[in-house]
């Protein structure tokens, strides 16, 4: 196994220095320095600009020193929107509201979609499989963005309301467990209902196909109950795809949920990747699109290990 591990990794390390590469290249088709210093600024201070910022150095260079700083993971260049805060400074701070939100949100979504997959499988044609596949229809058909609207409005303005205090805030982060629910509660509560529509669809279409199997039939005839026959005999063979569900998702983490950190003004890494977007600021853009990409290659060798660990029918070569 670890020969496996070791020689993906390899195979991996071109594809990751591309995506870096492709990164900068893209960044610099459009020069960030004049909108850094506005329309009025004279050519000795945009060549001072540019010589600040180090974009003189050859593209190379500059890949290099990237390079460099991701090897070490010490990220010590200086954001060009915020002087003096560096970007390893600003992604100690944006990590933490970021998986204190999308965390909490696909624990839930995994367990709550699982389950409804299960029991909407062995439902399968009658009322409550209709009722549930209905939801999650809905779930899904609905924009992102109204959930969030509709979400502030009644989950924040109308309870609040009601309950004559503020229930859930509408704007702004606050770290700590004592305020986590005040802050994130109601946004991880939206992201696990929009993401469950799309997962409840792919588990109970998983779990018909399992309810069809052999063992299944084998199970019955022996007098299994319904009970172990979910969770039990049908849930473990189902692994292999519900793993592949959930690792897909992980490298998004690291991003975590943009418009939901933009509308909710949580400070994550999502929430920072836009502004930095928006603002030009090439640094924090190169070291964020660089993390998620390693996230991303991790993700997939992490899947394939997992697979041989649940299924012993799965062999690393």
């Amino acid at each position: 196994m670890w020969a496996y591990i070791i020689r993906r990794v390899v195979y991996n390390i071109p594809v990751f220095l591309a995506i870096v590469l492709l990164v900068m290249v893209l960044l610099r088709q459009q020069d960030p320095v004049p909108g850094l210093l506005g329309k009025n600024a004279t050519q000795k201070e945009y060549d001072s600009k540019r010589k600040e910022l180090g974009l003189d150095r050859p593209l190379m260079v500059q890949y290099v020193s990237l390079l460099n700083q991701i090897v070490r993971f010490d990220f010590k260049q200086e954001m060009w929107t915020q002087p003096g805060m560096t970007v390893g400074e600003q992604l100690r701070k944006a990590i933490p509201p970021s998986l204190s939100l999308t965390l909490p949100a696909l624990v839930l979504t995994s367990l709550v979609s699982i389950s409804i997959g299960l029991f909407s499988a062995f439902a399968r044609g009658r009322w409550l499989d209709k009722a549930l596949v209905f939801f999650a229809v809905l779930g899904m058909s609905v924009s992102f963005l109204v959930y969030i609207i509709f979400g502030q409005y009644l989950g924040s303005y109308q309870l609040g309301q009601l309950a004559g205090r503020p229930i859930f805030a509408i704007h702004g982060y606050e770290p700590g467990l004592e305020h986590w629910a005040y802050y994130l509660l109601l946004p991880v509560l939206i992201s696990v209902v929009v993401s469950m529509g799309y997962d409840t669809r792919f588990y109970r279409a998983v779990m018909v196909e399992e309810t069809g199997r052999d063992y299944i039939t084998t199970a019955r005839s022996k007098g299994a109950s319904t009970a172990k026959i979910m969770f039990v005999h049908m849930l473990r063979n189902a692994m292999i795809p519900i793993i592949t569900r959930i690792m897909i998702t992980l490298p998004f983490l690291v991003t975590g949920s943009i418009l939901l950190e933009t509308f909710f003004g949580i400070p994550g890494m999502g929430n920072v990747l836009l502004t930095a977007i928006l603002n030009s600021d090439f640094p924090v853009v190169e070291v964020f699109a660089s993390i998620f990409s390693g996230m991303f290659i991790v993700s997939i060798i992490a899947t394939d290990i997992l697979y041989a660990v649940f299924d012993p029918r799965v062999r690393l070569q």
